[in-house]
């Protein structure tokens, strides 16, 4: 799925990496413990999470997330969006839950890790 789609489908504001619209991923995530997101191969991965700091960045460039996406509107902040700039990762923000977003994403062919 191209992050162009997950942005219309959650309603969601890209505040890093706008340029990357047409990047895939092909399945995801979504996870509020950071030491989950580490057991993953996560390539192409999409993380999905209400954990909005500094560290979810570090573990994502860890676990070489690119694009993480934030539910329940939670507002990255510019230390967050500066590290995820340096790593090329795409930031975006929903007003959703996230059972609401995974529903919609999983409803639209976004496959589960498993």
């Amino acid at each position: 799925m191209k992050i162009q789609q997950v942005k219309e489908l959650t309603e969601a504001n890209i505040v890093c990496g706008a340029t990357q619209l047409d990047k895939e991923v092909s399945s995801a995530f979504a996870s509020d413990l950071m030491s989950d997101v580490l057991t993953l191969d996560c390539s192409e991965v999409m993380l999905i999470t209400g954990l909005c700091n500094l560290q979810t960045i570090r573990t994502a460039e860890m676990a070489e997330v690119s694009c993480i996406l934030f539910v329940r509107g939670k507002k990255v902040t510019p230390e967050m969006i500066e590290l995820a700039t340096e790593n090329q990762m795409i930031l975006l923000e929903t007003p959703y839950s996230m059972y609401r977003a995974v529903g919609l994403l999983y409803n639209n062919n976004l496959r589960p890790v498993y």
